[in-house]
């Protein structure tokens, strides 16, 4: 597809303003030097070639064809070409799925007649697609007329062709070269996530860009994302548009917290990919790494700096960022100090306006740092040094291109106002420039990022199947059963039906006690007075007994109500969630946090895929910050951190064993000093599987 040596394009024009138009005169004037066929069905000369009233009149079965004609000539023209022989398809037309159900029906026959002939197809809504080292611009991309895309190791994979040419526009005026650029459209059949795979071989890709709206096979993407990181291909993803949770899976704590986008993050994280948040932190962090050639080896950061405030700055991106900047070593110090008397040697470390005293100060410091440190990149704000080119030449080009020479493996960042011709010279020595300090520190954190992914990649676990129909849940007592088989921790409550047998249970458990009413209408049992605390004789149970079911009767006089739940009252520990969200693009989704009430105001959790291994459940464990309670926060004891990891792995099992269920909170597992409990549990089963 991207090394087609012939092209038809089928709705050629003679006008090369109009899109068939365009995408004819691209290829003529980019340098492409494959063979071409316009194909109209006037069958006259066009734009200086030889035209075809039909692709089936070419005297050679093209590589590729690009089909722009009406929507309604669309599938017709296909037809044809696949008839002819070409091996792939390039379907700019748009009016298919993305418009109404007789249009997907349209763009359905087309993936089947493809994929029958072994035909691969981008689109059909699509911008097309450029290989810039061929020249190959099987696009009608407006962007064109005003940037000549320049050859280079970036490729970007888009679902949104207009997306895609703002980014591609915005990245060549900033000198960014690109090897690949595809934009999906419907993807019929060509997604983004094949694009991936693709480019993750791609000896001229160093660098990939992605852009997408949703995966339509969530595995696929996965799958693709992980051999990228494998290849050592950073990918840095936009992702926009957050999908509607279905009423059911919202009412859960875990359905509001671990979403689709959560779903998205976590798995982005696990397969070592990166999601930026703005077109230009996007090209901040594809630039960096397409200059330096690689990720920083660590995430230490020494800073050099002329303005105290800067380097304040700098500091803050840190923190933002997961950056450090570890103080500069003694030895570092001492010879800094020697080099530059009247700096303040630390990091930042300050030069002041004196540097300008000393030859070749600035990367003599350079030098001093990254030689008596650890410091994987050096970031050097020069002010305006940059608006001085023939100044900038002879005072910083070739003692950088020896700094970096000496210095191979780690990275040095500029931030200076500058004029291009400064920029291209220090990028050609692996050198980026940014004008903006904390967009350098950001990017850098960004690319840190990636490689401390890269070395925890995400290595699925075998999760413990145990065959068993999942029964009626729609309760918390019933939930409770179905989690106790699972293996979770869930004390001895007893369903009590009056309360007579709540006293019952009561006596036999030891008090105090909790009761709490049961019934498949109330979810969150608080809030209609449902549960009373801290019960402490036969009296009080019967009192509590009488109370919840006037509280439910007012609140929700319909409910179904099948008793009331009496519970050990547990006390101390520390109260944390645990849930499960089917998600329907990665599947099962495994939820830890701080519990409570009070879940979704902190929303202090952590997502990751099922199934779990003890060690990724850990993980995910610590990057809590009310892991610290469970420590031992303050001096208080350390609770059961391996009750916690156990419950944790036990739930991803129950969650791949039971692909009906939907959502699982598990809120509050209370963690103690070597206990754990379930206190309350909701499962919802998708629709059709409920009972």
């Amino acid at each position: 597809m991207f090394d087609a040596k012939s092209v038809a394009v089928i709705g050629a024009s003679s006008d090369p303003d109009r899109i068939g138009g365009r995408v004819l005169r691209f290829l003529r004037e980019s340098g492409y030097q494959g063979k071409l066929f316009p194909i109209n069905r006037s069958g006259s000369e066009i734009q200086g070639l030889p035209a075809y009233p039909s692709i089936l009149d070419v005297p050679e079965a093209p590589d590729q064809a690009i089909i722009v004609v009406p929507t309604s000539a669309v599938e017709s023209a296909l037809r044809d070409a696949i008839q002819k022989g070409v091996k792939s398809v390039v379907v700019l037309t748009a009016g298919f799925a993305e418009i109404n159900a007789d249009g997907r029906a349209v763009q359905d026959r087309m993936a089947a007649m493809c994929k029958a002939a072994g035909v691969r197809m981008v689109g059909p809504n699509s911008l097309g697609l450029l290989n810039v080292e061929s020249r190959l611009f099987s696009t009608f991309s407006v962007v064109l007329y005003g940037v000549s895309p320049k050859a280079g190791n970036i490729a970007l994979a888009t679902q949104s062709g207009a997306f895609g040419s703002a980014l591609y526009g915005a990245a060549t005026l900033r000198g960014m070269g690109f090897s690949k650029i595809v934009a999906t459209g419907n993807e019929a059949d060509v997604d983004v996530a094949q694009a991936i795979d693709y480019l993750a071989e791609d000896p001229a890709t160093k660098v990939i860009m992605a852009a997408l709206e949703s995966a339509k096979d969530g595995q696929k993407l996965r799958r693709a994302l992980l051999k990228a990181a494998k290849a050592q291909k950073p990918v840095i993803i936009m992702k926009v548009g957050r999908s509607e949770l279905g009423a059911a899976a919202a009412a859960t704590h875990t359905g509001s917290l671990a979403g689709n986008d959560a779903a998205y993050d976590a798995v982005f994280a696990e397969c070592g990919a990166y999601r930026a948040q703005s077109q230009e932190a996007m090209l901040d962090i594809a630039y960096l790494v397409s200059t330096t050639g690689h990720l920083p080896v660590n995430n230490e950061l020494g800073v050099l700096t002329s303005s105290g405030g800067i380097g304040v700055m700098v500091a803050d991106a840190c923190g933002d960022s997961g950056l450090t900047m570890p103080a500069l070593p003694e030895t570092a110090r001492k010879a800094m100090l020697e080099l530059l008397p009247f700096a303040v040697a630390a990091n930042p470390l300050d030069v002041t306006a004196q540097i300008t005293s000393v030859k070749n100060g600035t990367v003599r410091a350079l030098d001093v740092m990254l030689s008596n440190s650890s410091y994987g990149t050096t970031l050097a704000y020069l002010a305006s040094a940059g608006l001085a080119p023939a100044t900038f030449k002879t005072s910083y080009e070739q003692p950088f291109a020896e700094l970096k020479a000496r210095h191979p493996e780690r990275d040095v960042v500029v931030v200076t106002l500058s004029v291009p011709e400064v920029d291209r010279e220090l990028e050609k020595i692996g050198i980026p420039v940014f004008n903006d300090a904390t967009r350098a520190t950001l990017a850098l954190g960004a690319a840190a990022t990636i490689r401390a992914r890269w070395s925890n990649l995400y290595e699925p676990a075998e999760a413990k199947h145990e065959a068993y129909k999942l029964g009626d849940v729609s309760t918390e007592a019933l939930a409770k059963e179905a989690l106790a088989e699972a293996g979770l921790p869930v004390p001895q409550d007893v369903l009590a039906i009056n309360a007579d047998a709540a006293v019952a249970a009561a006596d036999a458990m030891g008090y105090p006690v909790v009761l709490k009413i049961v019934s498949p209408q109330i979810m969150h049992k608080t809030e209609v007075g449902g549960v009373v605390l801290n019960v402490k004789n036969a009296d009080a149970v019967r009192a509590a007994h009488q109370q919840i079911l006037d509280s439910v009767h007012v609140h929700v006089p319909d409910a179904q109500i099948d008793g009331v739940l009496v519970c050990p009252m547990i006390v101390g520990g520390t109260e944390m969630i645990l849930g499960v969200n089917n998600d329907a693009t990665f599947g099962p989704m495994i939820l830890v946090g701080a519990g409570g009430v009070n879940t979704e105001l902190y929303k202090d959790v952590s997502v990751v895929s099922a199934p779990l291994t003890q060690a990724r459940a850990r993980q995910a464990i610590d990057k809590v910050k009310a892991t610290a309670l469970l420590k031992g926060w303050r001096g208080s004891a350390p609770k059961d951190m391996d009750a916690l990891v156990t419950a944790m792995v036990k739930l991803s099992d129950f969650a791949m064993n039971h692909p009906e269920v939907m959502s699982v909170d598990v809120n509050p597992l209370v963690v103690r000093e070597a206990s754990a409990a379930v206190l309350d549990a909701v499962i919802i089963k998708h629709p059709e599987a409920a009972l």
